[in-house]
């Protein structure tokens, strides 16, 4: 597989996002099926793990931990910080809480170093930029680690080129990680020149569209917790305008001679070299076919055609619900 820059490492181009394995599209995968698609993936050649305090509150890191540690050195280790379950009420029911005070970041590396049965994170992420809290601080107390030698490397998360440019100003920012793919453009408006100016490298999560581009998907049969009920592109008002999206797409996979899930991952590479498309799965026929999108060879002119099929003004919706649009700090097309 070919190599990218993920800030001072060389990684794999495509990734592995493990949030599948225990969290927000439906029930965790047995253990034992998350623990042959960890190995898998490393010995198919990916190099580039990516985890966070939030998946699965812990669930995530965890199983990454017990399945990989017995093989730290030959991969790169990515997780998140600034965003994970907490025991609010004392009753022991965790919730999901943004807190970016360095305090609290230094205590979730702690923990996830434990649970990672690892000295070190290569690279650790602010899963959220927490609103109260300047960026600067939080930047400041993940310097701090580096200093200790807990992580090696900072990345932001669903940040606007502002917000990057004044972490980057504290401490070299190698990474910056947000949602991008075909039907989410968003970082084409500034974070993504903004990333290749600065030297950071640009991770792309939920890059075949959260599935939508991968294969057929039916809202109406998600599990209840899926977390895809709630974000409006997958409801009735816009599923019916997005669906309409499909057998143009599907009929450019088949004229290149690639699957869907791969074109999707495919234009990723092609768009930009500081682009590292993370795919998520927990079903490892699914992670061999993302893979093979290294393969895949697209011409300009596929490359244009795309561009004009699917875009911000063809999709129906927005990527996430008003309260999701609140906690974040990407930028937005204007209406």
């Amino acid at each position: 597989m070919q190599q990218r820059k993920l800030g001072p490492f060389r990684v794999s181009a495509i990734g592995l996002g493990c949030m599948n394995i225990c969290h927000a599209y439906g029930p965790p995968v047995p253990e034992a099926q998350a623990e042959r698609l960890l190995l898998t993936a490393l010995d198919e050649g990916v190099t580039h793990f990516d985890t966070a305090a939030l998946y699965g509150f812990g669930a995530s890191e965890t199983i990454v931990g017990k399945v990989l540690s017995a093989h730290r050195s030959r991969f790169t280790l990515a997780s998140k910080c600034g965003m994970q379950g907490v025991d609010v009420k004392g009753d022991g029911q965790l919730v999901r809480v943004i807190d970016g005070r360095p305090e609290t970041l230094r205590a979730t590396c702690e923990a996830a170093l434990k649970r990672l049965r690892t000295d070190v994170i290569d690279l650790y992420y602010l899963h959220r930029w927490d609103k109260q809290v300047p960026v600067e601080e939080s930047v400041g107390g993940l310097a701090d680690l580096v200093r200790a030698g807990k992580i090696r490397a900072i990345g932001l998360s669903e940040v606007s080129a502002a917000t990057l440019r004044k972490a980057h100003a504290v401490h070299p920012i190698a990474a910056v990680q947000t949602e991008y793919s075909l039907w989410t453009r968003n970082p084409e408006i500034a974070v993504l020149d903004a990333c290749a100016e600065l030297g950071a490298a640009f991770v792309a999560f939920s890059p075949t569209a959260r599935g939508f581009l991968a294969t057929d998907l039916n809202p109406d049969g998600f599990d209840a917790k899926d977390i895809r009920r709630a974000m409006p592109r997958f409801q009735s008002a816009h599923w019916a305008g997005n669906l309409r999206l499909l057998p143009g797409y599907r009929a450019i996979a088949s004229e290149v001679g690639c699957t869907p899930a791969q074109l999707s991952l495919a234009w990723l590479l092609h768009k930009a070299p500081h682009i590292l498309p993370l795919p998520g799965t927990g079903n490892v026929d699914h992670l061999r076919e993302n893979l093979g999108a290294d393969a895949v060879t697209l011409s300009a002119d596929v490359m244009q055609r795309l561009d004009r099929l699917i875009n911000q003004q063809s999709v129906h919706g927005n990527r996430y619900s008003e309260q999701s649009n609140r906690e974040v700090d990407t930028e937005v097309f204007a209406a």
